[in-house]
């Protein structure tokens, strides 16, 4: 029993994890905001590392000397760096600084014209997901290998390996890839998240010009170090 509780705290470290995960590589909005103004940010990667055991040095989100405004305001200031920054490196015109994209990154590994959805491992990771009881979300139209909607998918299947059941019309634990959600995770984890992700937060923190984001590339990079090697 003990081991039990100790696995599914584990799992909901991780899905903890990678929830700020994709908080922070989404586009900016008012929540992310408020936290990395206010200091939340930085507690909870903390937090969230060493209860993986996993030591890191994560940089101050809002900067060395925090915002210079206090509550709503700085939020709201810092909401606006944010989003000209996001644009920049994820969108960019005519191109990112930092695509954002698992299927892109292969694409100029293997040396090919990146295109988004019809590309091998968008269409792999669209498969994965839908394996899992998920697709894409209504009202969107973006690819599923966005790196917030992978990470998305890892804290699902962290909270399913820590014993949250099953949405309705999910797949039992036994019907996911490889068996089980400990093995789901695994298998993703591996196969598209640590193929792709160390090489984005590397270039991540060098491309960006604001300090939460080199603070959210450390944060990731770090977090791809957790294998989950008892599962």
């Amino acid at each position: 029993m003990g081991n039990e509780v100790a696995d599914a705290s584990v799992w909901q470290a991780r899905a903890a994890a990678w929830e700020l995960a994709a908080l922070s590589l989404r586009y900016p909005d008012a929540e992310l905001a408020e936290a990395a103004a206010g200091g939340e940010w930085d507690e909870a990667a903390g937090e969230i590392l060493a209860a993986l055991g996993l030591p890191a040095e994560v940089p101050a989100a809002a900067g060395e000397g925090g915002c210079d405004t206090a509550g709503p305001a700085g939020a709201d200031a810092l909401l606006r760096a944010l989003r000209p920054e996001a644009t920049r490196l994820f969108v960019g015109a005519p191109g990112p600084a930092c695509s954002p994209y698992e299927g892109v990154w292969a694409a100029e590994a293997d040396g090919v014209q990146p295109l988004l959805f019809v590309n091998p491992r968008s269409m792999e990771v669209e498969r994965f997901m839908r394996s899992c009881g998920l697709g894409r979300p209504e009202g969107t139209n973006e690819p599923l290998d966005h790196v917030a909607t992978e990470c998305e998918l890892l804290e699902h299947l962290a909270l399913r390996a820590a014993g949250a059941p099953a949405s309705e019309g999910a797949p039992d634990g036994a019907d996911l890839p490889g068996g089980s959600p400990a093995a789901a995770y695994g298998r993703f984890l591996s196969g598209h998240a640590q193929a792709w992700m160390p090489a984005f937060a590397e270039r991540l923190a060098a491309e960006a010009r604001h300090p939460f984001y080199r603070a959210a590339a450390a944060y990731l990079g770090a977090l791809l170090a957790d294998w989950p090697s008892e599962a």
